[in-house]
C-alpha cells in the first residue's frame, strides 16, 4: 500500500469542526423528530423531552413518544456521520462523543440521569448511530473505482 493513500494526518481544528457538525446535527434532527412525533400525537412540545429523564419513561405515552424520536434521530445522525466524517473507523469515536456531550447537557440541566430508562435509550442510541453510520460510510468507501483504460495509439 502506498504511504499517502488514506494516511491520516493530526488535525485538531478539523476533529474539533467534524465533532461540532455532529452535535449540531443530533440536536437539530432531534428537535425536528421531537416536534414532527408531538405534532403527530398532539402533545405539546417542552425542553424537558431533550433534557430531562423524566420525560423519557416507557411507562407514560409522552415518555415512549420521545422514545420514538430519540430512536428516529439516530438515522439522521448516522446520516450525519456518513456527510460529515465519512469514515467507518471514526464513526464509534463521533457517535460516542455527541451522546457523551447530550451527558454533560443533561447533568447540566437537570443532574446527572440515574434512570434505567435514560441509559438503556441513550446507550442503544448510540450503538444504533455507530453501527448505521459505520454501515453507510463503509459502503461509500467500497466502492468501486471507475477506471478507464485509454488507448494508447504507438507510432512506430
Amino acid at each position: 500500500m502506498a504511504a499517502g493513500f488514506r494516511s491520516y494526518v493530526w488535525d485538531p481544528c478539523l476533529i474539533i469542526s467534524q465533532i461540532v457538525a455532529v452535535q449540531s446535527v443530533y440536536y437539530v434532527f432531534l428537535a425536528f423528530w421531537v416536534a414532527f412525533v408531538d405534532f403527530s400525537t398532539g402533545n405539546s412540545r417542552s425542553l424537558d423531552q431533550f433534557f430531562s429523564e423524566e420525560d423519557i419513561q416507557y411507562t407514560s405515552s409522552r415518555g415512549k413518544i420521545t422514545m420514538v424520536a430519540f430512536c428516529l434521530n439516530t438515522l439522521t445522525g448516522a446520516g450525519g456521520l456518513w456527510a460529515i466524517v465519512r469514515r467507518a473507523k471514526q464513526c464509534l469515536d463521533f457517535a460516542a462523543t455527541a451522546h457523551l456531550i447530550h451527558l454533560v447537557n443533561c447533568s447540566i440541566y437537570e443532574g446527572f440521569p440515574t434512570s434505567a430508562s435514560w441509559w438503556f435509550l441513550n446507550l442503544t442510541c448510540m450503538a444504533l448511530m455507530a453501527v448505521i453510520g459505520e454501515f453507510v460510510c463503509m459502503r461509500t468507501e467500497l466502492k468501486a473505482i471507475p477506471v478507464t483504460v485509454s488507448s494508447v495509439k504507438s507510432s512506430v
